[in-house]
């Protein structure tokens, strides 16, 4: 009988296609953006030195210079040889120390609340999310069993000066082993893609035991910052932690790799889930169910039936009157206690090794 886990494996050399990237930028296009963050007039009596530093910026493009700081691999990768970008070796050894962090039975138990509203008071909405508001019930709640909580907000990006969630490239789809974990995509200082938030966010879901996201549902979906961090994560489901193996962002080399048999390791299966999806009208069901099935499928353990809340808070009524609605709606004020308090449960229930042994050890035919 053919063995499942390499039954995939048909052809040694795989053509990689191409023809979709544009024509990089002329001098004068390149010239107009780089300008255009400049546009404030108190900007003009520095045009002078702007255009020294335009000079390096096109050099910097041009030259594709994306990790200016480079360091040798060392011990322990496929090539010790190999240039690695400093800033993506200091992000990986904070990932290693957070594993480690949450694997120690003597820190205290924490918790990641996320907050997925792209809504804040520090920016045109003029206004908290009610995503935040219900957030601090969850917080509230832990804090009664002295669980340590981590608050994520994702509105800070559209609040922020220059922090950032890039978006995902998509290596993964060339092959799985051209996807990094942590993701090396970023940051790319020839593209001035830097600021890159998900650097720190990776650690944060590193060390948590367990993630309680509070989200409301846009035009039946996800918000936008917390679909990009959704994106990034993909790096985590089977990315590949050695960059040397692949030289670095080689596709024919990636490719390879994978068709040699590719295990795909799940660097965050084993932490706890809650959610709480709200919404308006429409759309909460699906959103929390793509939301249960996307943790799921990252080997994280669902906290339990009451740990996955979907609930409209002000059907069908005016925008303007949401958080009163919020106000008068005690019972799910209540349900969110309630989500918090099953995924500290997990928590307890995680910790103690009780909640894995309840968990099948099995191995998927088709892993991917």
């Amino acid at each position: 009988m053919k063995d499942l886990k390499t039954s995939h494996v048909r052809q040694t050399v795989i053509e990689i296609r191409k023809g979709q990237a544009p024509a990089p930028l002329t001098r004068s296009a390149f010239s107009i953006r780089f300008r255009a963050r400049f546009i404030d007039p108190a900007y003009r009596t520095e045009d002078s030195s702007l255009e020294r530093l335009e000079d390096i910026a096109w050099q910097a493009y041009s030259e594709g210079r994306k990790a200016p700081f480079t360091q040798k691999a060392g011990v322990g990768y496929a090539d010790p040889e190999y240039d690695l970008s400093t800033e993506w070796m200091a992000t990986k050894q904070r990932l290693e120390a957070a594993q480690l962090q949450w694997a120690d039975s003597k820190t205290p138990s924490r918790v990641l609340l996320i907050c997925g509203s792209a809504r804040n008071d520090g920016t045109c909405p003029g206004e908290i999310s009610k995503s935040f508001r219900l957030l601090e019930i969850a917080r509230e709640t832990l804090a009664l069993d002295n669980i340590q909580t981590d608050v994520l907000d994702l509105s800070r990006i559209t609040s922020e000066y220059g922090l950032n969630i890039h978006p995902c490239k998509g290596c993964v789809s060339t092959a799985m082993s051209l996807c990094n974990w942590p993701c090396s995509c970023y940051p790319n200082h020839g593209l001035n893609q830097t600021h890159d938030w998900m650097a720190e966010i990776y650690e944060r879901w590193t060390a948590a035991h367990a993630v309680l996201i509070v989200t409301p549902v846009y035009w039946y979906q996800s918000p936008s910052p917390l679909k990009l961090m959704i994106d990034r994560l993909v790096c985590a489901d089977g990315g590949n932690p050695d960059p040397t193996a692949t030289s670095g962002k080689n596709p024919a080399k990636a490719k390879a790799l994978e068709m040699k048999g590719w295990d795909y390791p799940k660097h965050l299966a084993g932490r706890a889930y809650g959610l709480i999806v709200h919404g308006d009208v429409a759309g909460i069901e699906g959103s929390r169910r793509s939301l249960s099935d996307w943790l799921d499928w990252m080997g994280f353990i669902d906290a339990g039936v009451m740990a996955r809340l979907d609930r409209y808070i002000g059907y069908f009524e005016p925008y303007a009157n949401s958080h009163d609605a919020l106000d008068l709606d005690v019972a799910v004020q209540e349900e969110a206690r309630n989500v918090a308090r099953a995924v500290c449960k997990a928590v307890l229930e995680l910790r103690s090794g009780r909640l894995q042994d309840l968990q099948p050890v099995l191995t998927s035919p088709r892993p991917k």
